[in-house]
């Protein structure tokens, strides 16, 4: 069972969508309520690269040709979200001089947030939970959490 602090910061997240939530409950019966939420505006593939994938000469004069692998563009925009979020968590974080910090977010991301955050972030964080919730209603999210 995770135990979120009165006044703790839960951050539920994933490549595209974010949301802060704040207890305003206690560690017995938590109660979230939303502080802030953004989510990334991550078109189409087609919509953010329409180049067809390059080719590589391998000799001079042998003429083989390799394609070059195409870019991840969803990829790309997820990290650069992810970025994001761990700016925005460092200043929520960093506002208020002792908050708890509870994550939960699919393990890719929940990896990329750990190599972004701040030191002063990583301090803070009093339970991990590697789990996608972003769509789930605050209160599943409550008992998602106790149960862990």
């Amino acid at each position: 069972m995770i135990k979120i602090p009165h006044h703790a910061v839960v951050f539920v997240g994933d490549g595209r969508k974010a949301l802060f939530f704040r207890n305003e409950g206690d560690e017995k019966f938590p109660n979230l309520r939303v502080e802030a939420a953004f989510e990334d505006q991550n078109p189409a593939t087609h919509d953010q690269g329409s180049d067809r994938p390059g080719r590589v000469s391998k000799a001079a004069h042998s003429g083989q040709r390799s394609a070059v692998e195409t870019s991840g563009w969803h990829e790309l925009e997820e990290r650069r979200f992810v970025k994001q979020v761990a700016v925005a968590v460092e200043r929520i974080v960093r506002g208020e001089p002792s908050t708890a910090l509870i994550v939960v977010a699919p393990p890719r991301t929940l990896a990329a947030l750990r190599s972004d955050f701040h030191p002063d972030v990583k301090r803070r964080i009093v339970a991990e939970l590697a789990n996608d919730l972003t769509r789930h209603p605050v209160g599943d999210i409550e008992k998602h959490l106790l149960r862990e």
